[in-house]
């Protein structure tokens, strides 16, 4: 009998050690796949990033992928991305977007859009410009990879977990424990959000007040 429970024992071992391979052999290309769209969404090409962080999202809610690797995988991507597309824009990207063909007009608005929110928003244009135009822009590399890296945290965690609360909600999942990731999600959202507006107000404030310059003094 002894000799029989060792056996039933190691059988289950190996079985679960096969569950375990099976698992990650399966999964592993899922998160290869969220990186290698997310890095391509933050050097320039759009809408993937937000697709694939989204539909990894829902597979988290579904215990398919682990969410805090979901979002570790997709932060690196965009700040890998991110610096991608700015040494793209820092060397290339002038010409890359005043070379003439169909599109030269929509690439010039493009520049000149993120230039005028550069000098409108400062350091925050790198929420809201792609990582190209910053690299033109010849934003400093270091500010640049710190305030990219920032913007990549709060981009995931604002996604994986908004989209990660709302499935686990909507497939009857009450537990405050999805209930506090979904409201993470949404508050990250919000606050970049809200610096966001009011740094602006305030830039444009000041730059109404140096427009306006000193009040003559009264004879």
């Amino acid at each position: 009998m002894l000799v029989t429970a060792c056996v039933r024992e190691r059988a289950g071992h190996r079985g679960r050690e096969r569950m375990m391979a099976a698992g990650l052999g399966s999964t592993w290309w899922q998160y290869l796949l969220l990186f290698l769209a997310v890095a391509a969404s933050w050097a320039g090409v759009p809408a993937i990033g937000t697709a694939a962080l989204g539909a990894a999202g829902v597979a988290a809610s579904q215990r398919r992928l682990d969410l805090a690797a979901v979002i570790v995988i997709s932060v690196i991507a965009g700040e890998i991305g991110g610096l991608g597309g700015y040494a793209i824009g820092r060397r290339w990207g002038r010409r890359l977007l005043e070379r003439p063909g169909r599109h030269q007009a929509g690439r010039e608005k493009v520049m000149q859009r993120g230039e005028r929110l550069y000098a409108r928003w400062g350091f925050l244009a790198v929420f809201v410009t792609p990582a190209i135009v910053s690299g033109t822009a010849k934003m400093p590399p270091y500010r640049f990879a710190v305030w990219n890296l920032l913007d990549s945290l709060a981009w995931t965690v604002s996604v994986a977990a908004s989209v990660y609360g709302v499935s686990r909600l909507v497939t009857g999942h009450h537990s405050w424990h999805d209930v506090v990731i979904l409201v993470i999600g949404l508050g990250t959202g919000a606050l970049v959000t809200i610096t966001a507006v009011r740094r602006r107000r305030r830039r444009m404030a000041q730059h109404r007040g140096a427009a306006n310059g000193p009040p003559d003094d009264l004879a």
